[in-house]
């Protein structure tokens, strides 16, 4: 969810006097950070995952599920070891936005071996039973991971049950989401959403087309009883799924991914790299076809979310002439990215650009290129939504909080993401994309896919690189039901092409998520080698990999390739059949009560792996292990040695005054030390 301060959060008429001050300090706390830290040492790759996981009540002899708010009496007790003995702590937890999610992480980031990838599954596994421990199995209380509860916003979804408060007064001000759902643990959720809703003018707005089936209604108009101000009536559309609240989209889960570059560079390099596949991506992890208890024409969380923290105004969305705003923003905060951050990727930046131009040039005097600049000033158009007291004045050379108040509400497909301000944490970029899938194993095998993919990149020094207008036009498509089977997508034809020559228009084409993955001859007669291939040429040519390691790959590289041909289906489309071959569905895209329990029923089968799932899985299991083997720990004990004394030595030469480029000459010439 991004920064967590602590303090006393500050209403929006109060926030917004500090915008400017905020955006002010946060630049500069940028460009202190960018100098003190652009050329630190080569660090290690290191990567992180987070998984976010949705508590559930089933009911039965009800015959009912519910979300379950309970995580603020679970978290501090998850939070125990971390807190009293970190030195032991094998999983993180954080807060997330509704009362009935938590955030798992890995206790550290794994490391650059190999054999790392063969323990995600493992600490995933870990992370699920610790929450099931905290809860009644006997009553029904257990952890999924669930990208979108089917059921949300649908009256009495949660345990305990409450009225949502449709007047000014609300947090919220929701027909259907109670404020009690949103996480009271920390002020930064009730702060979020109501800030977001005051500077916006009114409600967010979230219209999802509503899956026309055999008997839905045509058209599909909802009436709403509690409505009294009929702000509801104008906002929602003919055959459409109508939401209005942050919880919505904040109270969906998704799966992330944190990678630590060699460098700023590199990170640079692979935010870009990346950038490309987050479409595709998104499509193939498609998890969400079930909204407010209706089937949807949508696959993915992506437009849900992205609408329900649109904070823009009138005027920002072009409803209204300039007058209070500074700027037409064509996107939410929440959306695809707007500008590549390498060298080879600037050509490729074509789509317009909003940006702070005084903030700018203001970067660019300081020495910070222009690219470079032109990304933060971008970011900083948008005004900080959740402020605290205790955080307004700061000492810029030793705090970044205003920095990341604003980075972290730009919830992009990708964040690039600087060292925090006294840490040995390197540039890193978190890849956002992905949704959640129901089983450890599917979870694992993506974070693992990735990792070597930008392992793949950067050792054969590949460009996936297309036109920007081209990735949001497959963000479209990405949400579509059954993009993977039904949807083309644009796609690099040569994935060995020099990025900075060439005609950008013949480098590109469409192609099925079947052939970027699994490679195959395009419409010129050119053969296309696929990812997962490439992937597998890597792990051919790449460090010694032990037995059971290269099995665990294997198997997940299988599940990914099956998934995008078509041979086995998306969650998405499971879910999807599941309801339309449910013996008590009408055929009018209502998900009820009944349906919704058994689903989450077989979803919960499908998770402790009581119930296969043909079309969805493979009956197979991986090999993945606590620890890495003892044979690869002195390996690891040396990087890590080596890291530290690096960055020691760096640290004496800039106390010094040695500036860092002749920090880095020196440690270079003094290797050895």
């Amino acid at each position: 969810m991004g920064l967590l301060s602590e303090g006393s959060p500050l209403e929006w008429e109060e926030t917004k006097k500090y915008a400017e001050h905020v955006r002010e300090h946060g630049i500069q706390q940028f460009i202190n950070l960018y100098h003190k830290l652009r050329d630190r040492p080569c660090d290690m790759l290191k990567f992180g995952d987070e998984v976010e996981y949705t508590l559930i009540k089933l009911d039965h002899e009800a015959k009912t599920a519910r979300v379950l708010l309970k995580a603020a009496e679970v978290l501090p007790v998850l939070q125990e070891i971390e807190n009293t003995r970190p030195q032991d702590t094998k999983t993180l937890w954080r807060p997330e936005y509704a009362a009935y999610m938590v955030e798992g992480t890995p206790g550290k980031p794994y490391g650059c071996l190999h054999a790392y990838l063969n323990t995600i599954e493992s600490n995933m596994k870990l992370r699920r039973q610790e929450v099931c421990k905290l809860l009644d199995e006997s009553k029904g209380e257990i952890p999924l991971s669930l990208t979108v509860f089917p059921r949300l916003g649908c009256p009495q979804f949660s345990t305990p049950a409450y009225e949502p408060n449709p007047t000014d007064a609300g947090v919220s001000k929701s027909l259907f989401f109670p404020d009690e759902a949103i996480m009271d643990a920390h002020p930064r959720f009730r702060t979020l959403t109501r800030n977001i809703r005051k500077r916006r003018g009114e409600k967010v707005v979230i219209n999802v087309p509503v899956f026309k089936d055999k008997n839905t209604p045509s058209p599909f108009i909802e009436q709403y009883a509690n409505d009294h101000d009929g702000e509801g009536a104008g906002a929602s559309k003919p055959n459409h799924i109508y939401m209005d609240a942050m919880g919505f989209g904040m109270g969906n889960s998704c799966l992330q991914m944190t990678f630590q570059a060699c460098g700023i560079d590199e990170a640079r390099q692979l935010y870009d790299q990346l950038t490309p596949l987050c479409p595709i991506l998104l499509a193939l992890s498609a998890a969400g076809p079930i909204y407010r208890g209706y089937l949807s024409d949508i696959d993915t969380r992506w437009y849900v979310i992205a609408a329900s923290v649109d904070d823009r105004t009138k005027e920002e969305r072009g409803l209204e002439p300039l007058k209070e705003n500074k700027f037409r923003i064509s996107k939410s905060r929440y959306d695809s990215i707007d500008s590549y951050l390498s060298k080879e990727g600037e050509r490729y930046s074509d789509i317009d650009l909003q940006l702070d131009k005084k903030l700018c040039k203001e970067m660019v005097d300081s020495g910070i290129d222009i690219q470079l600049a032109r990304h933060i000033a971008h970011l900083f158009i948008r005004d900080p939504v959740a402020l605290f007291s205790e955080k307004i004045h700061q000492d810029d050379k030793n705090d970044s909080d205003h920095f990341e108040n604003i980075q972290s509400t730009n919830w992009q497909t990708m964040r690039f993401k600087p060292p925090p301000v006294n840490s040995n944490i390197g540039w890193r970029v978190e890849f956002r994309p992905v949704e959640v899938q129901l089983t450890d194993f599917e979870n694992a095998a993506f974070v693992v896919f990735i990792v070597l993919l930008t392992r793949t990149i950067l050792s054969f020094n590949l460009n996936l690189l297309i036109p920007l207008s081209k990735v949001d036009a497959n963000m479209k498509t990405a949400q579509k039901r059954d993009a993977v089977r039904k949807s083309k997508f644009y796609f690099t034809k040569d994935v060995r092409a020099c990025p900075t020559c060439g005609d950008i228009d013949e480098e590109v084409t469409l192609m099925s998520i079947d052939t970027i993955f699994n490679g195959g001859t395009l419409n010129d007669g050119q053969e296309f080698p696929g990812l997962v291939p490439l992937v597998k040429q890597y792990l051919n040519t790449a460090e010694s990999t032990d037995v059971d390691t290269m099995c665990t790959l294997q198997r997940y590289l299988k599940l990914i390739s099956d998934r995008a041909s078509g041979k086995l289906m998306t969650t998405a489309h499971w879910m999807r059949e599941f309801v339309r071959d449910h013996p008590k569905y009408q055929y009018d895209s209502v998900v009820t009560e009944e349906i919704n329990y058994d689903l989450l029923k077989a979803c919960a089968g499908i998770t402790n792996g009581t119930r296969d799932a043909p079309g969805l899985l493979h009956p197979v299991q991986s090999k993945t292990k606590h620890e890495i083997p003892d044979s690869f720990k002195s390996q690891v004990e040396e990087h890590e040695e080596s890291d530290q004394r690096r960055h020691k030595k760096w640290k004496e030469l800039k106390s010094n005054g040695v500036d860092s480029t002749d920090a880095n000459e020196n440690m270079v010439v003094n290797s050895s030390d």
